[in-house]
């Protein structure tokens, strides 16, 4: 069995209306489907760009953008159920602040069904400018989302630099980790890809990168973005020599699309020149 991902280099835009963003999501998802793409992949905070329709005293300032996107929260759910049912296609939507019944703020990520249905997973790991200057907390579940391919889990962004998180999604069955980044430097960027291939290289499964791309300078919260979308494999036969199935250009505006095997997970982890998922509890003798 293979299924076609499309991972996203988003730009973020100055938006005119809700219609302009509707009619942007729209021709993302057409062209990530009518290139065969089955699972979409949008990257951290792009629904940011959503700010910008509230005016600058609203969008220059953290704390207020925040309050304001959530008068669009069920309008940007369905839009994304809508297109997925549409397209018969997985969304995972990138991510968007969402106000608890707390009162606290989580970087909740949604995954879109083909069935209409949707989950999410929340943001774990926070950034320091996320608990120190935008004060969005973390959530506190971990998850797994069956789908027509096989279990897929979620590590937003930081989530993908801290082996533990990934290493209990694909003990619990998952064979594909997405992860939606946003990072403004390149370091940054650099941190996220370098999570992604460990990840992939220890628990000999796939992981999907998606980046903001390009500058957004009315907005404090994303207002630099850089990076490239990419699938990352195993490092052993069968798969690329270099672990990179596809990868973007770096901050260009694209798709980057790829064909995986779920099923090739199982194969490498039984006959691989390494068993770096089998042997991974024989660190614990050094610990």
């Amino acid at each position: 069995m293979t299924v076609k991902i499309a991972s996203a280099q988003y730009d973020i835009s100055f938006l005119e209306s809700w219609q302009n963003y509707q009619e942007k999501i729209e021709h993302w998802v057409a062209e990530a489907t009518v290139n065969n793409a089955q699972i979409l992949l949008f990257p951290e905070y792009a629904s940011m760009e959503l700010a910008s329709l509230f005016g600058q005293e609203i969008y220059s300032s953290l704390s207020k953008q925040l309050l304001s996107m959530q008068s669009l929260h069920d309008d940007y759910l369905k839009l994304f159920q809508s297109l997925a049912e549409k397209h018969r296609c997985y969304i995972q939507a990138g991510t968007f602040p969402v106000k608890i019944e707390s009162g606290a703020y989580r970087n909740r990520a949604y995954l879109f069904m083909p069935d209409g249905r949707y989950d999410y997973q929340d943001k774990l790991m926070m950034t320091r400018f996320e608990n120190e200057q935008w004060l969005i907390q973390s959530g506190n579940e971990l998850k797994c989302f069956d789908t027509d391919y096989g279990k897929i889990a979620i590590n937003i962004c930081y989530d993908s630099e801290f082996p533990l998180l990934a290493r209990k999604q694909i003990e619990a069955g998952a064979n594909i980790i997405l992860v939606p980044s946003c990072t403004d430097t390149v370091a940054g960027y650099h941190r996220v890809k370098i999570g992604c291939q460990a990840r992939a290289l220890e628990n000999q499964c796939y992981v999907v990168q998606s980046s903001i791309v390009g500058d957004a300078p009315w907005s404090e919260a994303v207002d630099v973005n850089v990076g490239a979308a990419a699938v990352y494999t195993p490092v052993d036969r069968g798969f690329p020599d270099n672990g990179i199935l596809a990868i973007g250009e770096f901050n260009a505006v694209q798709w980057v699309f790829a064909d995986v095997s779920p099923d090739a997970c199982a194969t490498v982890r039984e006959q691989g020149q390494v068993f770096n998922y089998r042997d991974w509890p024989l660190h614990t003798r050094f610990a």
